[in-house]
């Protein structure tokens, strides 16, 4: 079964490859899949359906399983299991999963968008389903039938232009999701009562936990809701008619024959041992029945073949569950060949709705005329799947109805008032199921008085071919159902005998099953000849509940609250959001740390050595001096001077690598600040009151020292010793480095730097593409293109001064000479934006530079360094050579694209991670390798690395993302503008050179 599940997955994800190549006829390919795993499920069926249900799964004849260790902590399993039930369902889902994707191929056009998307998508729906009908953990389930929800979402949205379609799509989306978390709490719920996840072990304790009291109760009823959203039962029901909004074979195999099964089949599944909870009855009997009634209600006045179709795919779950959830061995048998012969009929039955719109070009049976005499083979199939589904013999759904019919008797008799409604109910259902039945025939294929027969093309065979099987399967099985009962009884032996047992058959002579079968049909072809007058009663008739109404009403006051509270939180203020994080960061640990005993903090030193004193004072006063700045870039600056003297601290406190990384970061952080200020106003605080400052400045002093406060409290709280004491031997045994801080990131907490290595390439190219970047530097300008002195050219006052008109006669001759230029694209540059003596220094350290930060990465295992310091230092050095020749000079500096190196970096690291696997270790597991080299001696070489490579490609992304955002594109947006324009350029631009 493993097999069959990994291969619908693996068929799937290559198939729009396969679309390229193929075409349409890649549906053939696709509809194999589930082809060879139907021919796989019945050459199988006799061990599924032979088994002993009441078996464990290591018990000889037990239902053929599989359990593959996963989660074991969470006692998560992946375990699948094939009984009598699952097979069943296979068959719908394997088999006209299969029929589906053959009829897509002759239903979509070559020349169709997204068809490749398409396949991949109802093919991984059916794998979906496969491995939720077969898991036999309730987790496991779970993620199936949330991953059927997502599927759905995306195929029933598939016309993405359509706003409809969008619209219907998320309905669905947000309606089953809804019912499938509140099903998940009843799914750990109903897991942490039983002790187990086992759904086969939790079915063989199933009635001792139904006795248990109100927790089962709460949990069957919490997982029945998830079931209800699913089969679109009432009152979840409204999202199923927009669903029609998909393509039509999504509605035939979907809405017909798997997805809504999906809540069948969990009532099918808990009824052995849950149909005597306390809320069983109310939910599945009661709003079965309603369901039913509403559903065939609503049929009745629509106008689109399709539309028909769908409210009785809503009467007919309904039935489904009614008849499933009774609880016994008759209403078994009888559910599960009503549940065969829905999915029969209705998929046909949308499959010929496909036909007629393609053909035809509309779906209005108001409009549709003759096509009963320009198709007589769609007729026939039509005709008969239509008979079928309103209970007509000789066919299987009036074998499967007549079961019901005679269990519903039954019931009647031990049941008393409760047992005679549910009988009176399905009755009438049935009639309406009758009437919109033939409705249904009448409208898509009649001659209608009065109007021209509708243009109606050629039907491949190919088309009509799929139905016409499923067709087949309907008049087979009235037959013979013998065949299919055999199937089902297994599944009914779980249940008590109750009654006496019943069996399908096409006559049982005249019994009162019969009798019932002849009022539905009487009362059907009542409500189908008089349909004018039942439409005008039903325009009369208001309706009582309109769930779909309530459910807009529901997201429209949804809507309006999110819009009320985004408008008083979300005020595009930096400054209001960060004060509202650090006051809720404030309050929350400084309450909790005075309501609780805590141990005071004692034995305060203020500074070990003088040089801590002045390094803190320094601090203050940079503090103090980024709260009273009027201007942005002196404000940055002040921030800065605190940065760099926590860096300071760091390196008093013998922690250098630390100390170097915090330098580095706090040098590019200025640089980006710098950058950014040049497309902000100079001043701050515009508008605002002093008093704000004020305010701010105390909830920054206060976040601070309760910060300090707490992280005495809690090393005045130690009662062991701390972990890091470990942390040196660690290092070095099982890292090979001495550098305790690089060993940790890129060994010991490997997986860590690894998540944000991933966080941190995803948020860079988030960021800097909402920014600026409209394509990560393939476009940018090379100096070949460009003229000499025309970049920036104008873009800032010119020095009228004696010395200034000397330095830009100067660089005009540099600009002008004929030797080498300093900087390879330095001659681009406009002359009055460059510094000669910038681009002097910048050709003297840039490689330098560059080398002492491939030194650090090399370096950083038992020295202070590594990957992440220096990507910072190769990232300076690229800001240097941008800050003396422009952007031009960044773009030649840096043929790689950001993105390529990020993306190199991540692949690196992971890779790292993936190779100790091929060697039998573990995932990111270091390999050290000694050896000597002739002069130079020992040497050891420790795996872990090139997962430092990684990080160091990563940080050098990352800093030319941000130099060609927020540098270059400015630069390139700034060219030709006045200096009045250029807001911040007097206090950015000290230097002169323009970056």
């Amino acid at each position: 079964m493993l097999i069959v599940l990994i291969a619908l997955f693996a068929v799937a994800a290559v198939s729009p490859l396969l679309f390229r190549l193929l075409g349409r006829g890649t549906f053939y390919i696709l509809g194999a899949a589930p082809a060879l795993g139907f021919a796989w499920l019945l050459l199988n069926f006799g061990s599924f359906i032979n088994a002993r249900q009441d078996a464990a799964s290591g018990m000889p004849h037990a239902p053929p399983s599989l359990t593959i260790p996963w989660i074991p902590s969470l006692q998560v399993e992946l375990a699948f299991r094939i009984d009598a039930l699952s097979a069943v369902l296979c068959l719908l889902v394997l088999g006209v999963g299969a029929l589906v994707l053959f009829y897509c191929a002759r239903y979509f056009k070559n020349q169709d968008a997204h068809i490749g998307t398409f396949g991949a998508q109802l093919l991984a729906f059916a794998g979906a389903m496969f491995g939720l009908v077969t898991a036999d953990d309730l987790i496991l389930m779970f993620i199936f039938w949330e991953l059927t929800t997502v599927l759905s979402y995306l195929l029933i949205g598939f016309s993405r232009t359509r706003i409809f379609a969008r619209r219907s799509a998320l309905n669905a989306l947000m309606v089953t999701t809804f019912g499938g978390l509140v099903m998940l709490v009843g799914l750990v719920m109903l897991g942490h009562a039983a002790g187990t996840y086992r759904i086969s072990e939790i079915m063989e304790s199933a009635g001792a936990l139904a006795a248990s009291g109100t927790f089962i109760d709460v949990a069957i009823g919490l997982i029945l809701i998830g079931a209800m959203s699913k089969s679109a039962l009432i009152p979840f029901h409204f999202w199923l008619p927009g669903a029609m909004a998909a393509p039509t074979p999504v509605s035939a195999y979907l809405h017909a024959a798997a997805m809504v099964k999906a809540g069948v089949y969990l009532v099918a599944r808990l009824a052995p041992g849950f149909s005597t909870t306390a809320y069983w009855d109310a939910m599945v009997l009661g709003l079965g029945l309603a369901t039913m009634l509403v559903g065939g209600w609503q049929a009745l006045r629509q106008t689109d073949l399709k539309l028909v179709l769908a409210y009785g795919t809503i009467s007919q779950l309904g039935f489904l569950i009614l008849v499933i959830g009774l609880g016994n061995a008759n209403a078994a048998l009888a559910g599960l060949a009503m549940m065969m012969a829905h999915g029969f009929f209705k998929a046909t039955l949308f499959l010929v709705v496909g036909i007629i719109d393609h053909k035809a070009g509309t779906r209005d049976l108001r409009v549709l005329s003759g096509l009963r005499r320009r198709a007589p083979l769609l007729f026939t199939i039509a005709a008969i799947a239509a008979a079928s589904m309103a209970g007509l013999p000789p066919l299987f759904g009036f074998v499967a109805k007549e079961s019901v019919y005679e269990v519903l008797v039954q019931e009647a008799s031990t049941r008393g008032v409760w047992g005679v409604v549910l009988l009176s109910g399905v009755v009438l259902g049935a009639a309406m199921t009758f009437a919109y039945s033939a409705r249904w025939l009448w409208g898509g294929f009649a001659t209608k008085k009065n109007m021209l027969d509708t243009a109606f093309r050629k039907i491949p065979f190919l088309l009509v071919a799929p139905p016409l099987v499923l067709t087949g399967a309907t008049v087979f099985f009235a037959f013979f159902p013998g065949v299919l009962e055999a199937a089902f009884a297994p599944y009914a032996g779980l249940y008590p005998p109750a009654g006496h047992p019943i069996h399908l058959g096409l006559w049982h002579g005249f019994t009162p099953a019969l009798g019932l079968s002849a009022i539905g049909i009487a009362v059907g072809v009542a409500l189908f000849a008089g349909n004018r007058a039942v439409s005008r009663f039903q325009h009369a008739v208001p309706a009582l509940v309109d769930a779909e109404r309530g459910y807009k009403k529901l997201v429209a006051a949804i809507d309006d609250l999110a819009i009320w509270l985004t408008g008083r939180t979300q005020r595009g203020s930096l400054g209001f959001y960060l004060s509202v994080i650090l006051v809720v960061a404030l309050l929350g640990p400084t309450l909790t740390a005075i309501l609780l005993v805590t141990p005071a903090p004692g034995n305060f030193i203020l500074f070990d050595t003088p040089a801590q004193l002045a390094v803190g004072l320094a601090m203050i006063i940079g503090a103090i001096g980024a709260v009273r700045a009027d201007r942005r870039f002196l404000a940055v600056l002040m921030v800065s001077v605190v940065g760099y003297g926590m860096a300071m601290i760091f390196a008093l406190q013998g922690a250098p690598d630390v100390a170097l990384t915090q330098l580095l970061v706090e040098t590019i952080v200025l640089v980006a600040f710098v950058l950014a200020l040049r497309a902000l106003p100079v001043r701050l605080w515009t508008g605002n009151p002093s008093g704000r400052r004020v305010l701010r400045a105390l909830i920054g002093i206060g976040f601070g020292a309760a910060m300090m406060y707490i992280a005495a409290t809690a090393m005045a709280s130690r009662v062991a010793e701390p972990v890091s004491l470990a942390f040196p031997d660690l290092a070095y045994i099982g890292g090979a480095g001495k550098n305790i801080v690089n060993v940790t990131l890129v060994d010991i907490r490997a997986w860590d730097t690894f998540g944000e290595l991933t966080v941190l390439a995803a948020a860079a190219t988030g960021v800097a593409s909402l920014i600026f970047v409209r394509g990560r530097g393939d476009r940018a300008l090379r100096a070949a293109d460009v003229e000499s002195g025309s970049v920036d050219h104008g873009s800032e006052a010119i020095d009228t001064t004696r010395h200034g008109a000397a330095a830009l006669s100067t660089a005009r001759d540099f600009a002008a000479s004929a030797s080498t230029a300093w900087l390879v694209a330095g001659r681009t540059l406009a002359p009055e934006r460059r510094s000669i003596t910038f681009e002097v220094v910048t050709r003297l350290i840039f490689h330098s530079v560059l080398l002492f930060s491939v030194y650090l990465l090399l370096a950083g295992h038992n020295t202070p360094g590594g990957g992440f310091a220096g990507g910072l230092l190769a990232g300076l050095a690229l800001t240097i050579r941008y800050l003396a020749g422009g952007r031009v000079e960044l773009a030649e500096a840096t043929p790689v694209s950001p993105g390529t190196l990020m993306g190199a970096g991540l692949a690196l690291a992971a890779l790292t991670g993936a190779v100790p696997l091929f060697f039998g270790g573990q995932v990111f597991q270091s390999a050290v390798f000694e050896f000597a080299l002739p002069l130079f001696g020992e040497h050891k070489f420790v795996s872990s690395t090139f997962f430092d490579i990684g990080v160091y490609l990563i940080v050098v992304g990352l800093v030319i993302d941000v130099l060609r955002s927020l540098g270059s594109e400015i630069d390139e947006r700034s060219e030709g503008r006045s200096p009045t324009d250029m807001h911040d350029l007097p206090d950015t631009n000290p230097t002169g050179t323009g970056r």
